[in-house]
């Protein structure tokens, strides 16, 4: 069985002027006539929702459409859309959560910590047979997911100043309570009866607020994939949904063919290695999930690659998410990409590099790597929501 995907992005909503974060999501939403697209804890990010697929491709084309759109309805009300994990120009206050009485709840019990979540994420689902599946395929993959975090690094600046993070959105988001590494469990029971105390300990209020960097998805059979930050390039989400649905399914083909535990059950350095893929990003060093000893970036992602290419190969994924793996890895993170743009210039350069980005646009003069050849979003796709979206250049 082939996993089919879906990918549910979050997008900041800046004034196309000054760059500054503003609360206007409910007036966006209000122009775009066509579901797929939510509100959010704060009133300074919208949510779309793509549709389910089998392709890569058709993921692509579908995420590229949605973003168009949504660029094109900001415009008419002189704002733009960023997909990143953070902007650089943002307020904090306590007035920004939506009117909604779980948000509300939430702003009232978790106080600063809810107003700090100016911040955004890319999340992606791919198929499982059932539940106890699920709980026992997370515990297999948990151990690769800070490399996929390094690869969407795009958060380096936090209220005007750079953190010296690729994801600062990271040390924002394990704030929260149940944030970070999902753990093991050897059934859904047991994930179930994990939660339910969580939720009886008056901690968190429903199984929405478990916020582990993967999970068993409340209402479909998918495992979701939550570590990483919204990615300025639509193509870095493709990227990191081909390598998730790969290990997804290795994962699956392990507990087929296994005849015992197939994991440790230590999970208490993941922890270390999110903040150090968080700090890193592809810049920098990352823990190899085999060895748990440092390692630099390209080394730790291209075997990961070489680990995962039966899996790709047979998702029929390994083409495009080798070529964008090392377009990925020739480029630099977006965090890097973004720094050097406020470095050169200033930080509303940066800003007008992640709205270019997110439109699909490659400003001139910036290197470019050789475009993977299955990566055409080319032809229409069953579940698809438009007309087809031509790739930019890469």
């Amino acid at each position: 069985m082939t996993p089919r995907l879906g990918a549910e992005e979050e997008f900041h909503v800046l004034d196309v002027e000054s760059g500054h974060l503003v609360p206007r999501a409910a007036e966006l939403l209000g122009r775009l006539r066509r579901p797929g697209f939510t509100e959010e804890l704060q009133r300074t990010v919208v949510e779309s929702n793509s549709a389910v697929h089998t392709t890569l491709d058709g993921l692509y084309t579908d995420l590229a459409t949605t973003r168009r759109r949504l660029d094109a309805a900001a415009a008419t009300l002189g704002l733009a859309v960023v997909a990143a994990g953070t902007v650089p120009l943002a307020r904090v206050g306590s007035r920004n959560v939506t009117a909604d009485a779980r948000y509300q709840h939430m702003a009232d019990d978790y106080r600063l910590v809810a107003d700090e979540q100016l911040i955004c994420s890319a999340q992606i689902h791919a198929d499982v047979p059932d539940r106890d599946t699920a709980v026992r395929a997370m515990c297999l993959v948990s151990p690769w997911l800070p490399p996929l975090l390094a690869l969407s690094g795009s958060s380096p600046f936090w209220l005007g100043a750079d953190t010296g993070y690729a994801s600062w959105r990271t040390m924002l988001w394990q704030r929260w309570p149940t944030a970070g590494p999902a753990g093991c469990h050897p059934d859904a029971a047991a994930y179930d009866r994990s939660v339910a105390e969580l939720i009886g300990s008056g901690v968190i209020s429903d199984a929405g607020m478990l916020y582990h960097d993967v999970r068993p998805s409340a209402h479909q059979r998918t495992l979701e994939l939550r570590i990483c930050d919204a990615c300025p390039r639509v193509e870095t989400v493709v990227l990191v949904a081909g390598l998730f649905r790969a290990l997804v399914r290795d994962a699956l083909e392990r507990l087929e063919q296994a005849d015992g535990p197939l994991c440790d059950g230590r999970h208490d350095w993941l922890r270390a290695a999110t903040w150090r893929a968080a700090r890193s990003g592809l810049e920098g060093q990352l823990v190899d999930p085999v060895t748990r000893c440092a390692a630099p970036a390209h080394t730790v992602l291209t075997h990961m690659l070489a680990r995962l290419r039966p899996a790709l190969e047979a998702s029929g994924d390994w083409d495009t998410v080798h070529g964008l793996l090392e377009e990925a890895l020739a480029t630099g993170s977006a965090a890097h990409r973004l720094r050097r743009a406020a470095q050169d210039d200033d930080l509303l350069a940066s800003i007008d590099l992640m709205a270019a980005e997110t439109r699909g646009e490659r400003p001139a003069g910036r290197p470019r790597a050789r475009r993977p050849r299955h990566l055409t979003a080319v032809g229409a796709h069953a579940y698809d929501r438009g007309p087809t979206a031509p790739a930019p250049s890469a």
